[in-house]
């Protein structure tokens, strides 16, 4: 599969590249998109959560009334929790929600990803971004002039660079992340995919 190659400011560069037929043309596999997106989402929970228990709250040991005689249920101590600022019964504990991925399902699902969005015509080639500075403005008329104005939005970079991130991260719609960086969620999530030509060669590295 071959496509156009973008300048920065939307013009057609008369270069075409061939996209690897084992990144961008592969047969979809669902499930394990379906598992790679389910380990990304799990792995953004904190698992901070915790209430306290019988054995945590603050109060008495103390038997409230005797065993037998009082024509009332049998009571322990003000710390149960059939009381009021009782502790709580198997509260939730800190823990991790990771799930774990196998590396070769993780590659399947991230080609698959981006086999759909190829066969979707919603991946766009540009030339390598080079920013002096932030220039948000700069970035928006870029997004503007491959027609990528609408919808969420994924550049994918060959490396991190601080200043074409800066340029994206405050607008709504809009991620910048590495060939490195990049998961089948993010793929997923964006509409359009703009490729840096850099980081085909950086996906092909990661795939071979």
């Amino acid at each position: 599969m071959k496509l156009q190659v973008h300048s920065a400011t939307g013009s057609g560069t008369g270069r075409e590249v061939e996209l690897p037929e084992n990144i961008f043309g592969v047969e979809p596999n669902e499930h394990a998109v379906y598992l790679a997106v389910k380990s990304y989402l799990a792995a953004q929970r904190q698992g901070t959560h915790k209430a306290k228990e019988r054995g945590e709250v603050a109060g008495s040991t103390k038997k409230l009334h005797k065993q037998k005689g009082t024509g009332g249920s049998r009571k322990g101590d003000i710390k149960s929790p059939i009381f009021r600022s009782g502790g709580r019964i198997f509260g939730p504990r800190p823990r991790t929600y990771s799930v774990k991925l196998n590396k070769k399902v993780a590659q399947a699902a991230r080609a698959s990803a981006f086999s759909v969005k190829a066969s979707a015509g919603a991946i766009k080639l540009i030339e390598d971004l080079k920013f002096d500075a932030p220039k948000t403005k700069t970035y928006v008329q870029m997004l503007n002039d491959l027609g990528a104005n609408e919808g969420k939005t994924l550049l994918i970079t060959a490396e991190h660079d601080a200043h074409v991130y800066r340029s994206g991260r405050n607008l709504k719609n809009s991620a910048v992340l590495s060939a490195n960086e990049v998961s089948t969620y993010d793929i997923m999530k964006a509409g359009t995919v703009i490729v840096a030509e850099g980081a085909i060669e950086k996906l092909k590295e990661q795939f071979a």
